[in-house]
């Protein structure tokens, strides 16, 4: 039976948005394959940001070579970034090591039967990949734009005042997931059993100093 990987990414890094649609649909995808679900990774991340600082990504990518995973499965290209060189570059090392990614709403896997590479996807892959960056250059011009706007016409900028949660409070709403990890819980394990968002725990972890036992 062959092996394979979920990876599922949304940008928020609140809990707005979730993974949790992307996961459903390619198990139901890797079910009806016959494939063996091995790892499920999830991560809240904006998909410009470079390889080496998505810490998900690049634990799953290490985990699909080091354990010759067949496939890992995407809903869309642009869960695996939006940036053209980041996304080729995530692919050769995935290429070399014999581990195909198979993109869902395109219905492609990037390695043909024989494990070289598919002409046709590589093609798109690449188009679809500049693509997204072009969007993303052109909502961030948007963005900036409007601000400029905004702040010409007299507008002001920033939180409002008491938006921001105290450190009690932030301590109050976490204390399960401030419990978990003081036990020494990994940062996966006490989203799952937190039942908030790896991102939540990771932003949690950091605010609060805590490190695993």
């Amino acid at each position: 039976m062959s092996t394979a990987v979920i990876y599922a990414r949304v940008s928020s890094t609140n809990d707005r948005q979730n993974t949790q649609r992307q996961i459903e649909d390619l198990t139901r995808f890797a079910n009806s394959n016959d494939y063996s679900i091995v790892g499920t990774y999830e991560e809240h991340i904006s998909g410009a940001t470079k390889n080496e600082n998505r810490t998900v990504l690049m634990e799953c990518i290490n985990y699909c070579i080091a354990n010759k995973v067949n496939y890992i499965l995407l809903s869309e290209l642009s869960r695996l970034g939006r940036s053209t060189l980041q996304v080729l570059k995530s692919l050769e090392m995935l290429h070399e090591a014999g581990v195909s990614v198979y993109i869902q709403n395109l219905g492609i896997y990037t390695l043909n039967a024989t494990g070289e590479a598919n002409p046709i996807a590589s093609i798109m892959v690449t188009v679809l990949a500049e693509m997204a960056n072009i969007e993303r250059s052109n909502i961030v011009y948007r963005l900036n734009s409007g601000r400029e706007s905004y702040i010409a016409s007299g507008g002001k900028l920033g939180r409002k005042k008491g938006s921001v949660k105290t450190t009690e409070q932030k301590n109050e709403e976490y204390k399960e997931v401030i419990s978990f990890l003081k036990r020494g819980y990994s940062v996966r394990n006490t989203a799952k059993l937190s039942n908030v968002s790896v991102s939540t725990v990771q932003r949690i972890k950091r605010e609060f100093c805590l490190q695993q036992i």
